[in-house]
């Protein structure tokens, strides 16, 4: 990054030096505004909504994938991997101008600790988060004729589940750090990316979001 010089009191966007010319010149972008700049009420509104198709894409895949797979759990699991994949890329993708597109209390607690957000502004995300993620699971089991609400009777429990999730939550949020940082544009791609690939690397299928669980414990 780096600052361009102007004229005094004229204030200057920071801007991204990119190597993609072929000439050997070098093209500036500048970055957009960041979303702190909106009201908190839009980008709470944004995180319960983006959350909220979030956790109906996971849920009514995962209900689709059992009804089609004919008993066969890996293909299921598949279908629901795809399914969460493309949501969660077109999610952040659309969301991320508005809100950041966190979707998720840990990373919304990630940045408070950073110092990019308040801690009034993460309490608004966090609230936002787990209800738009109940009101989703509604959304998804309406769509599918089942009860909207419903005790979770799949035992998700043990040293491994947890050890799971520590490690899908630590490799979220490096991949998320490291790509705000680095390539910005890159992570709606790398976020969906890894948390597909987690679907299949960890005992848990990476849930790495407390928002998420909340919303499937009361999904069966």
């Amino acid at each position: 990054m780096r600052h361009r010089k102007d004229e005094p009191g004229r204030v200057t966007v920071p801007s991204t030096v990119s190597p993609a010319a072929t000439d050997g010149a070098t093209v500036v972008t500048q970055r957009p505004p960041p979303a702190a700049r909106l009201p908190l009420a839009r980008r709470a509104v944004a995180e319960a909504v983006g959350t909220g198709l979030l956790v109906a894409a996971v849920v009514g895949s995962g209900i689709m994938g059992e009804r089609l797979a004919g008993g066969n759990i890996g293909l299921a699991l598949l279908a629901n991997t795809a399914a969460t994949g493309a949501a969660l890329l077109a999610l952040i993708a659309a969301f991320g101008p508005l809100s950041g597109a966190h979707f998720n209390p840990v990373v919304t607690l990630a940045d408070g600790f950073g110092g990019d957000l308040s801690w009034g502004d993460a309490r608004a995300y966090i609230v936002a988060q787990v209800t738009g993620g109940v009101l989703g699971t509604a959304v998804a089991n309406l769509m599918f004729g089942t009860p909207v609400f419903s005790l979770s009777r799949h035992v998700r429990a043990g040293p491994a589940q947890l050890f799971s999730e520590v490690v899908a939550t630590f490799g979220l949020l490096l991949i998320i750090g490291t790509c705000a940082r680095r390539r910005p544009n890159a992570v709606p791609l790398a976020v969906a990316s890894y948390i597909s690939a987690a679907y299949w690397f960890t005992a848990s299928t990476s849930f790495a979001n407390p928002a998420v669980t909340l919303a499937r414990a009361v999904s069966d």
